[in-house]
């Protein structure tokens, strides 16, 4: 081939396609280099006290641990349902001892690292943050048989008020408002014992999966369920007795507090209280920390309250207006179709 002739293959260039790779390789330096302006941004951003970050050699709580010991613990909770191993009356010891003794672990190292991370955040005294991990977490699991006999409760009264349920089994593993309330449950008692952060990475994880949110610190008696669930709120100083049964899109919560206000109201109780044996209808909200809602009562759909109920009252909306329209008649027709063709 004669000097400085391009051979052309098809559609192919040597010539161009080499100039080209030259090109694109020089470009994509250039852009490395100036990814460094970036990077250098970003981290000056992380160092600096205006922006949320967490630069510190003392590791915080890991949301992947925490969600992974929620499962592990539902495993304890419910031998056989979520186990990926058989288990039999065989290897029984075996096999909650091997979990129970890495749930410990597992445990003790997150709450270590949040009381730590309070500890260095506020600037508390020492509470020997390591000690009372293990501590923290063998108390807990020493009150998992107490936690076994409450959720048994709420299954049995999820059984017995919904003819859908074929058995409790089909409650435990598909019953979205009873694994927000077995979660719920876990992260309730490690409130109770004090612990910050982790129980509201996990009532979070569950709001997440189920669309119902539950502040762990909420106060909620035996024999709870949750009817579908989907939107049902519960807010943090909430006060709920036993036998309650609430549907979807229920919002148990507080009034709206000016931003000024905000931090006079934390720790004050803010959510409503619900005896014993009340039913609450879909769409129902009830506000208020001096709201009552009396034992034996039935709030029906959609009622908005943010005063207290009297024991044994039935609160309804009153029925609505239906307008009947006929398919293809205009808006001149709408007065004589008010009442429901027979």
């Amino acid at each position: 081939m004669a000097a400085g002739k391009v051979r052309i293959l098809g559609n192919f260039d040597e010539h161009t396609d080499h100039v080209s790779c030259k090109e694109e390789a020089a470009s994509y330096s250039d852009y490395r280099r100036r990814l460094a302006d970036a990077i250098n941004g970003i981290i000056a951003s992380a160092e600096g006290e205006e922006h949320y970050s967490h630069v510190d050699y003392e590791p915080i709580p890991s949301e992947d641990a925490i969600i992974d010991i929620l499962e592990k613990l539902r495993d304890i909770l419910f031998p056989g349902y979520f186990n990926r191993e058989k288990l039999d009356p065989v290897n029984l010891k075996y096999r909650i001892g091997e979990l129970t003794s890495t749930v410990f672990d597992l445990l003790a190292e997150q709450i270590t690292r949040a009381v730590r991370y309070e500890c260095f955040k506020y600037d508390l005294p020492c509470s020997d943050c390591t000690r009372r991990g293990y501590e923290t977490a063998l108390a807990f699991l020493s009150g998992m048989p107490a936690m076994r006999r409450s959720l048994a409760m709420d299954i049995e009264a999820a059984y017995h008020g919904d003819p859908a349920a074929k058995s409790c089994d089909e409650i435990i593993f598909s019953y979205p408002g009873m694994y927000a309330i077995t979660v719920y449950r876990i992260a309730h008692k490690l409130f109770e014992l004090g612990i910050p952060l982790i129980p509201r990475i996990m009532t979070e994880h569950s709001h997440r999966l189920t669309g119902i949110d539950i502040h762990p610190a909420a106060e909620i008696g035996e024999s709870f369920v949750i009817d579908h669930g989907t939107g049902v709120v519960i807010g943090e100083t909430s006060v709920i007795g036993n036998n309650v049964r609430i549907y979807q899109g229920v919002t148990i919560g507080a009034l709206s507090v000016p931003e000024d206000k905000c931090e006079d109201m934390r720790g004050i109780k803010r959510h409503p209280t619900i005896e014993d044996h009340v039913v609450i209808y879909s769409g129902a909200t009830i506000l208020g920390g001096k709201t009552v809602i009396g034992a034996g009562s039935v709030i029906g759909g959609n009622v908005w309250l943010t005063g207290s109920v009297p024991p044994k009252t039935t609160v309804l909306i009153e029925n609505p207006r239906l307008i009947y329209r006929r398919n293809g008649q205009n808006d001149s027709c709408l007065e004589s179709e008010r009442t429901k063709p027979e």
